[in-house]
């Protein structure tokens, strides 16, 4: 029989972000109300300066009013603001995803997400690579192997140690199930790790998932309120 601690892990699991999350929920088998890609203006803002705004909240005003900031455009993202503290701030999309996942084409996900700098060097090329191909209207499977070719070209760089982000946006809209979730933070590290962090076992306050398409581990923390300071749901 299933302990408790365990049927809460997996009912957890069922709820975890889309944008990022690559490999955590390999769903391929799963019913999907999200098949193909939706016209691309149904992934877009309107309004750049709102973006750019929403892309802050990722983070406290302490970090997230002195980061820099990218917004989607039809070809990709650009920056609109420079920022000073080496930290990247921008809204995930649902590719963010693995490509098994359901809500792969979901154009209702907004994932504010801000880097800090070692994330922004050689994490965030991979979600912007994706993002790149997406909009040349590249299918799953030629998606996946662009990227591989560019890791193994060295075109993408190796994972710095260190690299994390900020995920403690209150408007977050990270997947039909999860809705906003958890402020959480995310932690990236090179190849499998999880037992190295004691990882996903009965009682860790961590969350893990091996992410192959993205050559990582990505461990998240919740933490207990939202970027604007308020309280975040009940742990």
């Amino acid at each position: 029989m299933m302990s408790p601690s365990n049927m809460r892990f997996l009912a957890l699991i069922s709820l975890v972000p889309v944008a990022l999350l690559s490999g955590m929920v390999q769903a391929d088998t799963a019913p999907t109300s999200y098949p193909a890609m939706a016209p691309v203006d149904q992934y877009m803002m309107p309004d750049a300066a709102a973006e750019a705004a929403f892309a802050r909240t990722a983070a406290p005003a302490s970090i997230g009013d002195s980061a820099g900031v990218m917004v989607l455009g039809k070809h990709g993202y650009t920056t609109v603001a420079k920022g000073n503290n080496g930290f990247m701030c921008l809204v995930e999309r649902s590719w963010g995803a693995s490509t098994t996942d359901p809500d792969f084409w979901n154009p209702k996900i907004r994932s504010p997400v801000c880097f800090n700098p070692a994330a922004a060097r050689t994490f965030m090329p991979i979600y912007l690579t994706r993002t790149k191909l997406v909009l040349e209207g590249k299918s799953k499977a030629e998606m996946l192997q662009a990227t591989d070719v560019a890791f193994a070209k060295g075109e993408l760089p190796v994972l710095e140690p260190g690299a994390m982000c900020y995920m403690l946006s209150k408007g977050q809209y990270l997947n039909d199930a999860g809705k906003h979730w958890h402020p959480h933070l995310m932690f990236f590290v090179a190849g499998d790790a999880t037992k190295s962090w004691g990882a996903n076992l009965p009682d860790s306050p961590i969350i893990a998932v091996d992410d192959p398409e993205e050559r990582a581990t990505i461990f998240m923390v919740w933490v207990s309120k939202w970027s604007d300071g308020s309280p975040g749901p009940a742990h």
